[in-house]
This record gives C-alpha cells, sequence and structure tokens, in this order.
C-alpha cells in the first residue's frame, strides 16, 4: 500500500505544471501578473484589463486544457468539436469567434451615450473621421514592414493592426476576430494599454502641434438639442452608414440601439439592463477569452513588438491627425476652433475629452472645452466602427 502511495505522489507531480511548464509559459504568467499589477494598482483600463490579464493567466498554465488555439485558427471551425472536446474558455471564446460580444458591449455603451454635443456641433464629424487617419497610416505602415522583410504580417493583419490607432477595444477585438484570429491577444493587450495611457501619450503631441494661443481659444456655448433629434439621430446614422458600408452594420446598429433605448425615454429597465448587468456580464467573458488567446507559441514572438510599437504609432497619428484637422478648421472659421478638441476624435471616451478639457484649462483655467470635445469624441466612435466596416468589406472576404 504504501508503494502505491508514492506512486500516486509521483503521478500527480509528473502531471503537475510545475513538472511540465515550458520557460516560454513562465514568461506569459510574469507578464499576467504585471497587467495585473497595472490594473489593479495603477488602475490602467481595470474593467478590461484585469479580466485579460488572468485570462493569459489561465490559458498558459501548463495542463490545465482550457483554451486550445488550434481549435479556431484553420478557415473554417468545427463547432461541435469545441463543444465536445473544448474546455471552459473555448466554449467562451465563440462569443468572441461568432462576432457577439463587441457588438453587445457597443449596446451597452450606446445607452451610455449622449450624442448631443455631436448634434449640436455637426462639424465633429469631420474630427471624428480625421482621426482615423492613424488607422489606414498604420495599415500602410505594417504592409511596408513585411514588404521591407522586418516583419511578417498578412493583409489581413496588417488591417488589424491599424484597427488599434481608433483606440476602440471592442472594435479592435472584432475586426481581429475575423482577420487575425492568432494576433487578437497581442491586439487587445495594445489597444487596452494605449486606452489606458491615452493622458500621457495626447498631452505631448497636442502640445507640440498647438501654440498657446490657439490653445486659449474659447468657443460659444453650444445649442440645447431637441429630444426629436435625439431619437431621430440614432435611427439615421444607421440607415446612412449601414446603406454605405454594410460590414459596420452591427457595431454602428447596436450603438444607436441602445442610444435610442436611451433617448426614447420609455424602456428604462432595457437600458438599465445594458449598462449593467449585460454590460459587466460580456465584459467578463470577453476580457477573459481574449486573454485567453495570449498564448505563448501566438504572443511571444517578433511580430507581437511590432504590434506593440505600431498600435502606438496608430494612436499617435490619430490624435495627431485629429489636431492638425482642427488647426485647418479653426483657419477656416476665422479663429472660432480650438485645436486640441481635435485629440478626442480618436474614440476613447470620455477619456480624451477630458484630456483636451484638461490641457485647455492648463493655459487657460475659465476655459472650458469638455462639451466641445465630446461631440468629436463620440463621432470618434462612429468613425471607428465605419473604418472597421471599410476594412472588413475589403479583405473579410
Amino acid at each position: 500500500m504504501l508503494q502505491t502511495f508514492w506512486q500516486t505522489i509521483q503521478t500527480l507531480a509528473e502531471k503537475s505544471a510545475f513538472a511540465n511548464i515550458t520557460w516560454q509559459e513562465a514568461v506569459m504568467l510574469l507578464l499576467s501578473f504585471v497587467l495585473m499589477y497595472l490594473a489593479i494598482v495603477k488602475k490602467f483600463e481595470p474593467l478590461l484589463l484585469l479580466p485579460i490579464a488572468f485570462g493569459m493567466a489561465l490559458t498558459n498554465i501548463p495542463g490545465a486544457n482550457l483554451y486550445h488555439s488550434e481549435f479556431f485558427l484553420s478557415g473554417s471551425v468545427d463547432y461541435g468539436q469545441v463543444l465536445h472536446d473544448g474546455g471552459l474558455l473555448d466554449i467562451l471564446y465563440l462569443g468572441v469567434k461568432l462576432q457577439i460580444f463587441p457588438p453587445l458591449i457597443f449596446l451597452g455603451i450606446g445607452t451610455m451615450t449622449d450624442f448631443g454635443p455631436l448634434i449640436a456641433n455637426p462639424k465633429s464629424f469631420l474630427l471624428g473621421a480625421a482621426a482615423q487617419a492613424g488607422i489606414f497610416i498604420t495599415f500602410i505602415g505594417a504592409c511596408g514592414l513585411s514588404m521591407a522583410g522586418l516583419a511578417d504580417f498578412t493583409l489581413e493583419q496588417a488591417a488589424a493592426i491599424g484597427i488599434i490607432g481608433g483606440a476602440d477595444g471592442p472594435t479592435s477585438i472584432y475586426v481581429t476576430s475575423k482577420l487575425a484570429p492568432n494576433m487578437i491577444g497581442s491586439i487587445a493587450v495594445a489597444a487596452y494599454s494605449y486606452m489606458a495611457l491615452v493622458p500621457f501619450i495626447q498631452r505631448p503631441i497636442m502640445l507640440a502641434l498647438t501654440t498657446k494661443k490657439e490653445r486659449s481659444i474659447k468657443m460659444g456655448q453650444l445649442r440645447t438639442v431637441s429630444k426629436r433629434e435625439k431619437i431621430i439621430f440614432p435611427v439615421a446614422v444607421t440607415i446612412l452608414v449601414s446603406f454605405i458600408v454594410p460590414d459596420a452594420t452591427a457595431l454602428v446598429g447596436m450603438l444607436m440601439l441602445g442610444n435610442l433605448f436611451r433617448e426614447s425615454g420609455v424602456v428604462d429597465r432595457l437600458v438599465k439592463t445594458a449598462q449593467n448587468e449585460l454590460m459587466n456580464i460580456i465584459t467578463i467573458m470577453l476580457g477573459v477569452t481574449v486573454g485567453a488567446t495570449a498564448t505563448a507559441a501566438n504572443f511571444l514572438s517578433v511580430n507581437t513588438l511590432a504590434i506593440l510599437v505600431l498600435g502606438l504609432i496608430a494612436f499617435s497619428i490619430g490624435t495627431a491627425s485629429g489636431v492638425l484637422f482642427a488647426k485647418l478648421m479653426n483657419k477656416v472659421t476665422g479663429g472660432k476652433i480650438n485645436p486640441l478638441i481635435g485629440s478626442a476624435g480618436v474614440s476613447a471616451v470620455p477619456m480624451a475629452a477630458r484630456v483636451s478639457q484638461k490641457v485647455g484649462a492648463e493655459t487657460d483655467p475659465s476655459n472650458f472645452l469638455l462639451m466641445h470635445a465630446m461631440g468629436p469624441n463620440v463621432a470618434g466612435v462612429i468613425g471607428s466602427a465605419v473604418a472597421a466596416g471599410v476594412l472588413l468589406s475589403i479583405f473579410g472576404g
């Protein structure tokens, strides 16, 4: 009996993660701990970065078998195999693979978004569009790196990297899950990390591209937007965008449905559910499953480093292009536009708008730019979804 006992102990030891862990998996576990630290201590996008980090830890534990990347990397997924042989995270990942979770996140975002500043100042649409330049310029840059032999990206992967420039996590996940599923972990970590670093990335760019005189420009009070306008807006945007770019319908449609719930005033229960219970549940599942895709084999590569660098470049170009276009609008309007609000054209709501307000207040404490910056900011949400639809229509097959 004693011999049997020791054989049992030996078998358990041989099957334990301690005996089977590779150095690559150990590195990924340490990286997940770093991300947990950033989420908990530094509060960098904790609502998504924390579940992503924990999902990364779970997927890199040897023998846990919670996620199998090989199930999802082929052209077609055997869903019967996933349901029969898959682990917990394989099954939850179907919500990402089938592109369910990101649109539902957009539904919740829509219920929390006030499009009033955008409706009051439609010129904000131009700033939201200009800030998407980072997406397409970075796409070209990623293709250039591949042509130069410095990286190994397909056109689809380059498009997925470029979408980081929109500073919209759900949109990045949505596009990557279809165009480059093997890179979804790297791109999600980059997207949410840079969203958390909005104040640190944007401020020096804004200061470098504007003068003190420009930053001191005070903008007039926005007009009051009627309830009728706010109700018509989500319906009109859905129809217009969907007819122009059908591949953007899922994201824009869910965003505008949530906003219609909010502005109609007749479905308060649905608004509360979308804002709270549904949003929280989907956020947990989306974060953990996206983190699970960051396996050692997929994450530890030269391409991941290139993704992080290109993502930062994409975000920086998006910020710069928004500011520069706002400077142009300022010239055209005879000095009525503060260029700082152009940086809010990226989709990081409401952080980017708050940065515009903060930088403006540093120059003149009496200057209040927040509501003016919210127009380009919410326009950026729509703009990033439209950009995603354009990339999917070209490269999504």
